[in-house]
């Protein structure tokens, strides 16, 4: 592929080296270090003038710093000379604070649009984007692309009795999501409204769907601190149902997370390896990945040779 230069932020660098791997290219040269007074800085090691860039840079562990990191990259290739500039963020950033739900709340997914639109960059690629209105944040192409076709593949290779199962939402806010997966299933799907009084922490739950004799497939674009898929399995169990799987596009696992995890009564917490799960999938054996690196792959190269990228979101790249 000539004209294509793939760098590497430092948030996600296996994920970046698998898509790589998949377009056979090499990862660019690029240094990303730290001033002893933590200013990042950065260093592209080889020529990008002319050239077709793409930063894979997910938002996830030190997220500002990554962010940061980010930016720079973007400007760096930027004003040296790069003809277009596309940032691959397989978990956006901030994409939880996108509307004021309060008086004086700030919409900082909007600002991190801007400050990419600012940086330089000419297209975003993301995934399972919070809310797919971000996209109406940017005045730039924006590609948010879908783990679903990934999720369906796992469930009929990983779930026997998927046939038998019901997909449920462990938010309203989710329930779109959940009957796309259910429609293309042909199954049926259930809704949990909770009601939340604060950030992080659920009030109270109500089940609306039945889930008696059989197999619950909790479904979410992000788990953060797992309260709310946690409380869901439980209420799940409750309510009748014979085993409860959780497909997750993002696994974010902050604070008691995976201690909850290994307390609730699931079979397999799924996640995508959008944001990096060794390390957590050493401290929790119900933890398990789908790789989504080829559909990021299949979507830098369509988007490289002007190509459709809309046959990604109901297929897998083989």
């Amino acid at each position: 592929m000539p004209n294509i230069v793939l760098f590497s932020g430092s948030s996600h660098h296996d994920l970046s080296q698998k898509v790589a791997d998949r377009l056979g290219l090499e990862l660019g040269k690029v240094i990303t270090k730290k001033f002893s007074n933590q200013e990042t800085c950065v260093e592209i090691g080889e020529s990008v003038r002319g050239e077709d860039v793409y930063i894979i840079q997910s938002g996830c562990g030190e997220i500002n710093d990554n962010l940061m990191e980010l930016l720079i990259m973007i400007n760096a290739c930027k004003i040296a000379s790069s003809s277009r500039v596309t940032a691959v963020i397989p978990c956006f950033p901030y994409a939880r604070q996108d509307k004021k739900d309060k008086s004086r709340a700030p919409i900082s997914a909007k600002l991190v649009a801007n400050m990419l639109s600012v940086a330089g960059a000419d297209h975003i690629i993301t995934m399972d984007l919070h809310a797919s209105q971000i996209q109406g944040f940017f005045d730039i192409a924006v590609d948010n692309l879908y783990a679903e076709p990934a999720v369906l593949q796992w469930i009929k290779e990983n779930i026997p009795e998927w046939k038998n199962c019901i997909i449920v939402s462990p938010d309203a806010g989710g329930a779109k999501r959940v009957t796309s997966i259910a429609d293309r299933l042909n199954v049926d799907f259930a809704l949990i409204h909770k009601e939340r009084k604060k950030a992080n922490e659920v009030d109270r739950m109500v089940l609306v769907g039945d889930v008696k004799d059989r197999v619950a497939i909790l479904v979410d674009d992000m788990a953060d601190t797992c309260g709310t898929v946690c409380h869901a399995a439980d209420k799940l169990i409750d309510a009748g149902a014979t085993k409860v799987y959780a497909i997750l596009t993002h696994g974010i696992f902050s604070g008691p997370a995976i201690s909850r995890i290994n307390s609730a009564p699931f079979e397999a917490v799924v996640v995508t390896n959008t944001i990096p799960q060794e390390e957590k999938m050493k401290a929790c054996p119900k933890i398990q990945v789908i790789d989504i690196s080829m559909i990021l792959a299949e979507a830098i190269r369509r988007t490289h040779n002007g190509e459709s990228v809309s046959y990604l979101f109901s297929h897998v790249p083989l």
